[in-house]
């Protein structure tokens, strides 16, 4: 184990190399982002900032794990193109280290409304640009014209449906999440819509007239106490992940990492904890994630991005698998049939 540490430790180092080499080719969108404006997501630091006090090595009450070795308390918003960057990662980590870890999902409240200019954004239309920018960093297929066709006043709504989504069913409620992101990233849907929110219940199994009453009453104190947890852990961005033992050690990862940075938090943490070897063929992955994008499908399988895509396309046509594409990329679903 401390051989894989140390391997682990020599490839982080080459990805910090290999991100400063590339420093120049994002300079622009650095200065863009230099006034944490928490919708302008910085792609050299991963991470969708917010305004306040930052104090990165804070000293803050640790919520223990009930069950499993360690807990990650993570803090993440509907609209934070950061967290679906790194759905791929999370997606591999849940897959290796899930019987190990249990993942406490967070609210952060990243757009409470538009009565603020900073970082060189006032209105909804400022954002349309950088997401598709972020899009082609990420490679995670994501449209901006959602900005310009219907966008959100508050990414407040969603994250308090999440909440509601909680309260009824917590493996419903990430699909929920991620239905919901799908809609915001790909469809252009203002997720901040009850209409859409409900659309997204219904795709995956919730009651949607209890969401709703949940919605509408104790899912906004949920909420608050999310929000609340933020401040005492001192969060100044997302995604936001620390990962807990039960001794109180700690890792924080701030930010959208390589994948190696989140399996590094957990190893630190507990050096022995064996990795879970699971199946890469295409069957197996679409029976776990209904969809999946090509560098989602790239990171699980292990397959290179090109091939990864050559492959997506060929079940497409043999009618195994559904496209859908936008402008900025792709994410491919199972058939209904094939299910």
């Amino acid at each position: 184990m401390v051989k894989n540490i140390n391997v682990l430790i020599v490839f982080i180092a080459l990805l910090n190399l290999a991100a400063c080499k590339g420093q120049s080719k994002t300079n622009n969108m650095n200065e863009q982002t230099s006034n944490s404006n928490p919708l302008l997501c910085d792609p050299q630091t991963g991470m969708c900032e917010v305004a306040n006090d930052s104090t990165e090595n804070a000293t803050i009450k640790k919520e223990q794990p009930k069950e499993k070795k360690i807990k990650v308390v993570y803090f993440t918003d509907p609209i934070c193109s950061s967290c679906w960057g790194i759905e791929p990662q999370l997606r591999k980590l849940k897959l290796e280290y899930g019987d190990n870890i249990e993942i406490d999902y967070r609210m952060g409240g990243l757009l409470p409304d538009w009565s603020y200019n900073s970082g060189g954004i006032s209105k909804p239309s400022d954002v349309a640009h950088h997401w598709d920018e972020v899009s082609v960093y990420y490679d995670m297929p994501i449209d901006g014209d959602v900005w310009l066709e219907d966008p959100l006043d508050s990414s407040y709504p969603p994250s308090i449906a999440f909440k509601a989504a909680q309260l009824q069913d917590q493996d419903k409620a990430l699909l929920f999440l991620r239905e919901m992101r799908e809609m915001v990233f790909l469809k252009k849907k203002n997720i901040a819509k009850w209409e859409h929110m409900a659309t997204a219940a219904k795709n995956v199994g919730l009651d949607v007239d209890l969401l709703k009453t949940d919605y509408e009453g104790k899912a906004k104190l949920l909420f608050e106490e999310d929000l609340k947890l933020a401040r005492a852990y001192r969060v100044r961005g997302f995604p936001t992940m620390y990962f807990e033992d039960k001794s109180g050690n700690q890792e924080i990862v701030y930010g959208s990492k390589a994948y190696a940075f989140y399996e590094m938090a957990i190893l630190k943490i507990q050096p022995t904890i064996s990795k879970s070897e699971y199946a890469k063929d295409w069957k197996t992955l679409f029976a776990k994630y209904n969809s999946l994008t090509v560098r989602e499908y790239s990171e699980l399988s292990g397959i290179p991005r090109i091939q990864s895509e050559q492959l997506l396309n060929d079940l497409v046509k043999k009618e195994y698998l559904e496209k859908i594409a936008t402008k900025n990329g792709a994410m491919w679903t199972i058939k209904k049939s094939n299910i």
